[in-house]
């Protein structure tokens, strides 16, 4: 979840030439169905779909990453944003997924942990009555500090390795979820934004380490299920009201390669699967059984609602901005007919670069009707 490489982009959902059937989970696998009567909070799951207090909800909204960015106290990770005017700007129904990362919350200029940036995001959003989707961490250390997550970290360094405010992710997880868990704008947890057990060369860091860079070693899918077993029992042990979201990429990454995705996906710590479409033409991209049709199929078979949280078409230079709003809406619309359950935007910013060839979509863009249109 990060500004973006758009060779890699579009290398990610597109580069999938194997044709074979879609995974099943394996035999004896145990897979958590869940029932809108397992959430106590605002928002449960159905097998099909999302609930918002109690009627059925299917999101429109936007990725915006950077909605604690607070330059009068954290390093932030891009422009600052009036929260207020961002989320009056938002229909009913609709979801926002941003940052909270520790990052935002490392005051720079003591050092110490200083949570009023973050503290703002839930406050406006609940002003509005809009809900949010807080994601934990990211794979590729952007926002934070810059260090790619290799296999090792998902092994045992998520409970050792020490980053911003010198806390590891398992001390992360758990202040963050016991201070927010009660939020009325929470919508559930997104433990890491696109996880993959991959490893890189010595000395890459966000930016550094492209997907032909990566080694992914065997047994890579064991590890990222496993990962996903111990912090979706952390995350319950301190909230098990609200669901939990993959963050998964949905390709053949590594860890979710083959067989592994459902292996993956039907891990007890996952309630939401994901899915990150960034092809700029099709409807419904990917091929062979890393498709969105086949992660849709894999989903039903578990019994787990999937939403396409992150869909980025380049603009702006390269395409009119209305044209892409007409590519937005006709990606949306096709995804939900074939049973998705919601659809996010990459991404908000506060200050678009109109002359360049980007994905942000900025406060006056077309892509804003698009969600009006499909937020229910």
């Amino acid at each position: 979840m990060r500004p973006r490489n758009p060779s890699r982009l579009l290398v990610l959902v597109l580069c999938g030439l194997v044709l074979a059937a879609c995974a099943q989970p394996g035999v004896g696998d145990p897979v958590r169905t869940s029932t809108a009567d397992d959430f106590g909070g605002r928002v449960s799951t159905t097998p099909g779909g999302l609930r918002l207090d109690g009627a059925p909800w299917w999101p429109a909204g936007l990725d915006a990453y950077q909605l604690g960015t607070d330059w009068s106290v954290n390093k932030g990770c891009g422009a600052e944003v009036d929260l207020d005017d961002y989320f009056a700007r938002l229909p009913e129904r609709s979801l926002t997924r941003f940052n909270l990362f520790a990052a935002f919350a490392v005051d720079k200029n003591t050092a110490m942990i200083n949570f009023a940036p973050l503290d703002a995001v839930f406050a406006a959003a609940e002003r509005h009555d809009q809900m949010v989707l807080p994601v934990l961490t990211s794979n590729e250390g952007a926002c934070e500090d810059d260090v790619f997550k290799p296999r090792s970290w998902y092994q045992d360094g998520w409970r050792t390795t020490t980053s911003s405010g010198k806390l590891t992710y398992q001390q992360w997880v758990g202040m963050a979820i016991e201070r927010w868990h009660d939020e009325h704008a929470l919508a559930g947890w997104e433990p890491i934004g696109e996880p993959e057990t991959s490893d890189c060369p010595a000395g890459t860091g966000a930016g550094g380490c492209e997907w032909q860079q990566r080694t992914c070693h065997s047994g890579a899918g064991q590890v990222l299920r496993r990962f996903f077993d111990d912090v979706g029992a952390k995350i319950r042990s301190l909230d098990d009201r609200h669901p939990i979201f993959s963050g998964l990429v949905g390709g053949d990454q590594c860890g979710t390669e083959g067989a592994d995705y459902a292996t993956v996906a039907a891990s007890a710590g996952v309630d939401v699967l994901d899915f990150h479409d960034y092809d700029e033409r099709s409807t419904m991209p990917g091929q062979g059984d890393q498709s969105l049709e086949a992660r849709l199929e894999t989903a039903r078979r578990l019994g787990k609602p999937l939403m396409v949280n992150e869909i980025g078409i380049h603009a702006g230079s390269c395409l009119d901005l209305t044209e892409r709003a007409s590519r937005f809406r006709a990606k949306i619309e096709a995804q939900r007919d074939a049973g998705t359950a919601g659809a996010l935007l990459w991404a908000f910013v506060p200050d678009p670069r109109k002359s360049s060839c980007s994905f942000d979509i900025g406060p006056d863009d077309p892509a804003w009707s698009v969600i009006r249109q499909n937020s229910r």
